[in-house]
């Protein structure tokens, strides 16, 4: 099947496979709809390295991470090489409807993105947290964002709200590309760890299951080099077909609202939202830190964030 996105004609092999047995959704399926949505989708990850999650034989398989970029992609996929422990990898970036297209046809289900862009990569302008239930209670999810809003705003920095497609909900805040990840996440450590003690019962930073009881974990070991979060408006590889889907704070009040709310079929709706439309800017991570020194003071070592580039 050839794919008309943008100025290309992108091949799509075998658009007939099913990739969602238990729907009946193909290749062909998920093609269209990252088509569709790429004028919202590419945009939120232009210039950042991606992770690839495919699922060449359906996504009742295992699947696979790919993060080093295939040597059969086509020589117009735009690609970044970063350090890593022992060398580089090279990544691919999305910085367009194409490149979109062309994932899905190599059976990439869920595009995973850095929270920097590739020409500052341990400079994170993305900072997540995370909110993962123990279970299927999204009351529990709903209330946890309405805190962590109320935090940020404490912090004086704006956030913006996004379904996972899977069980939860993350919060995510545009920083000023200032500080370096080490600092970022644990700034944004120290931020969980605050709200955690505010609801020692219903929530915890504790990174080990067994330490977690029924308490909601606050995630926040995506800010780091390397680490990846799943994309908006990115697909999950679960029955469904689920979105992660930009929110408005308002829409937490919505009764029908669940982490799996949006699927791929409705990405006539996803585009007519306005979630996202006028993202705030970004804000400095450090200033922030000061104001939290000063909600909790005394708990946090100082000198961790440093003003400068």
């Amino acid at each position: 099947m050839t794919v008309r996105a943008g100025r290309r004609r992108v091949e799509v092999p075998r658009p007939e496979k099913v990739l969602f047995p238990d729907d009946g959704l193909t290749k062909a399926d998920l093609a269209a709809y990252y088509r569709r949505i790429a004028r919202r989708m590419v945009p939120q990850l232009r210039g950042r390295p991606l992770m690839l999650e495919r699922h060449p034989d359906g996504i009742d398989d295992s699947g696979f991470m790919q993060k080093d970029l295939p040597e059969h992609f086509p020589d117009w996929i735009a690609h970044a090489e970063l350090p890593k422990a022992d060398g580089t990898v090279t990544y691919v970036l999305c910085e367009d409807a194409a490149t979109l297209v062309y994932l899905a046809g190599q059976a990439c289900v869920t595009p995973h993105r850095w929270l920097s862009r590739a020409d500052r990569p341990d400079h994170p302008d993305r900072l997540v947290f995370d909110l993962d239930p123990p279970g299927d209670d999204f009351e529990a999810v709903r209330r946890t964002a309405r805190r962590m809003h109320a935090l940020l705003d404490e912090l004086e920095l704006p956030s913006l709200l996004m379904t996972t497609g899977s069980r939860g909900l993350h919060v995510v805040v545009p920083l000023l590309r200032r500080n370096t990840f080490d600092e970022v996440r644990a700034f944004a450590g120290e931020v969980a760890d605050l709200l955690a003690a505010r609801h020692p019962d219903e929530l915890t930073t504790a990174a080990r299951k067994k330490d977690r009881g029924e308490r909601l974990y606050l995630d926040v070991q995506r800010n780091g080099y390397g680490q990846t979060a799943v994309a908006p408006y990115a697909v999950r590889a679960r029955p469904g077909a689920p979105v992660a889907a930009p929110l408005d704070w308002a829409e937490l009040d919505d009764p029908g609202l669940t982490a799996r709310r949006w699927t791929l079929r409705d990405a006539d709706e996803l585009l007519d939202r306005t979630a996202w439309r006028n993202p705030p800017r970004g804000h400095s991570a450090a200033a922030a830190r000061r104001r939290l020194a000063d909600l909790d003071e005394g708990a946090l070592d100082e000198g961790a964030l440093d003003e400068g580039g």
